[in-house]
């Protein structure tokens, strides 16, 4: 039997949506200084370890390479990669040149234009502010150069993303104003600085992102396309990441920056690009059962071991909070497990072990603890922590980073039905530890606990789990910084650093042991809330967790949005 929404899944739309981003946790020191491994190597590698189906209970599921990747939007998160294209042989001498300035060189870049220039830059009062774009005509009605704002120093690349608004053509990157150049130079930009033509790349990729699998005009035509792929045994999911679908003329391409490291750029953008339509997908189209099909099109892909657990196949290996929380359901409740390690590693057992668990809540409702609809209506987005740490594992295994990886997605629907769990009722746990149910509505923390019960008993270096856990943490920082808690000082100083050096930040909150006292019940081992007023609601739900991770010498908690009606693109929206 195949899944009903199969069929549909071939072009991709758009609505706003963010995660925490992923560049920041792969500058953590147990990830860096790995380089990444183009896409055609991963054709070699699918079959070094088997794909082990563990009880799919007549899910659409195939051990054979490629086959599911084809029918998911993993095999689609590389369509924007045609829009970077080589200097050599695409007429990079008629491309029109894109130079970066910075507020504090505007006058200087203002005082070296020809007057003409000067004044149509003055004339369109060009400030330099990020993402500002200033076309400066020829004498023929064409572009002669791109002014590109990028605001204040920053190591950000959502400015970039505003050169995905321009007019259909190639263009390339000259060296910013004040690293030596003049308005007037046209030497290839970034061949001394691979940082910013990293940022370069990525920011203008990400600004082409868009949602359109219900857009009637794009769905008919993307379905042409796939069908035309289906002669690539891998369906597009691997090699030329673009072969599933034309590149429209239209848009904008950019030559790509020198010095830059492409595999780190696509490996990025692919995983930004699949964690967003994910999230974006309506629950209808994207249940439990399709959200572990794509995670075995990530295992398929990059020749990892995975398995899986759904139903009653939950009670039988115990896993009783997941299947508690989801057996309401129609859709049963599941567990994908994806294993890997760097294919021809001799002593696998000698690397670190990263293990990553994502809440996978395809839908909350509230259960019994019914949300409102102005509550309930973005809760297609309640799964944003699968798909972080999803697209995470991609990256990982993408750049060959020497770690073992665990990732843990428990995915469910947290439904209404006449076998609900209830307020009050004592739930079993894998860490055989009891709880009582303070609010239906809390269901995250009660599914995260078996997985991250079965992640600490690996005895893991790191386990770093994401869910889009509490609205206290929004509340309290907004939909664009996501909260984090840890319980290691050290682990903390180094993500902040990498958060700080991507220009993309996350707050640490306190893991405030006082608390935890209010998580005490009289009737079980641990209850799942606190005393219910609405108070250090982030803070308590992070101690609940920190339950289930004792031992574990790293833990990071992410309570992320993974939504915001704000920019499709990234932190720091473009202005102007």
């Amino acid at each position: 039997m195949r899944l009903q929404s199969c069929s549909s899944l071939k072009v991709l739309h758009g609505r706003t949506n963010r995660c925490t981003p992923l560049q920041v946790v792969l500058r953590h020191p147990l990830l860096l200084h790995q380089k990444c491994f183009s896409y055609n190597q991963a054709r070699t590698s699918v079959t070094r370890n088997t794909v082990l189906l563990a009880g799919s209970g007549g899910m659409a599921m195939s051990s054979e390479p490629g086959h599911a990747s084809l029918e998911y939007w993993f095999g689609r998160s590389g369509r924007y990669e045609k829009l970077l294209v080589d200097g050599t042989g695409t007429g990079d001498g008629q491309a029109a040149p894109v130079q970066p300035v910075a507020q504090s060189d505007l006058k200087a870049l203002l005082g070296s234009l020809d007057p003409l220039h000067r004044t149509w830059a003055t004339n369109t009062r060009f400030k330099a502010k990020p993402g500002e774009l200033c076309l400066l005509p020829d004498p023929m009605g064409g572009v002669a150069r791109v002014l590109l704002g990028i605001g204040p120093a920053s190591t950000a690349p959502w400015p970039y993303a505003a050169l995905a608004k321009l007019p259909g053509g190639t263009y390339r990157l000259t060296p910013p104003q004040g690293n030596g150049s003049s308005a007037t130079d046209s030497s290839p930009a970034a061949a001394a600085d691979p940082a910013a033509a990293y940022r370069a790349a990525l920011g203008f990729l990400l600004g082409h992102y868009a949602f359109e699998r219900y857009k009637t005009a794009k769905r008919v035509k993307g379905a042409a396309e796939a069908e035309a792929a289906e002669g690539d045994g891998y369906g597009g999911a691997v090699g030329s990441c673009s072969d599933v679908e034309e590149v429209e003329e239209s848009k904008a391409r950019l030559v790509w920056p020198e010095g830059c490291d492409r595999a780190q750029v696509l490996a990025l953008v692919r995983a930004f690009v699949w964690c967003r339509d994910l999230i974006t997908t309506p629950a209808e189209d994207l249940g439990p059962q399709h959200l572990a099909a794509e995670a075995q099109a990530l295992a398929v892909t990059h020749g990892s071991v995975f398995s899986l657990l759904q139903g009653e196949q939950l009670l039988e290996a115990n896993y009783p909070a997941i299947h508690t929380v989801g057996r309401a359901s129609y859709r049963p409740p599941v567990l994908a497990t994806l294993e890997w390690f760097p294919p021809g590693e001799d002593n696998p057992a000698s690397l670190p072990l990263l293990a990553l668990v994502g809440k996978g809540v395809c839908f909350d409702t509230g259960g019994l603890n019914l949300k409102s609809g102005a509550s309930m209506k973005n809760m297609k987005k309640d799964m944003g922590g699968a798909a972080l740490v999803l697209a995470l594992a991609h990256v990982v295994m993408s750049c060959r980073l020497r770690v073992r990886l665990l990732v843990l997605v428990p995915a469910v629907e947290n439904s209404v039905a006449g076998n609900s769990y209830r307020p009050l009722d004592v739930l079993q746990t894998r860490a055989g530890i009891t709880v009582e149910n303070g609010n239906c509505d809390a269901e995250g923390r009660l599914i995260l606990s078996d997985a991250l019960t079965e992640a600490a008993s690996r005895r893991p270096d790191l386990i770093l789990d994401a869910a889009t856990l509490t609205g206290a943490a929004r509340t309290a920082l907004g939909a664009e910084l996501p909260a984090v808690f840890t319980n290691d000082d050290a682990t903390w100083r180094e993500l902040e650093a990498a958060a700080e050096a991507e220009s993309d930040h996350l707050w640490r909150l306190p893991l405030h042991a006082p608390y935890r006292r209010q998580l005490d019940s009289k009737v079980a081992d641990l209850a799942s809330t606190g005393a219910g007023d609405g108070l250090a609601g982030a803070i308590l739900a992070a101690l609940f967790l920190q339950e289930f991770v004792k031992g574990a010498p790293r833990w990071i908690h992410i309570d992320t949005s993974a939504f915001t009606a704000g920019s499709a693109v990234g932190p720091g929206r473009p202005e102007g």
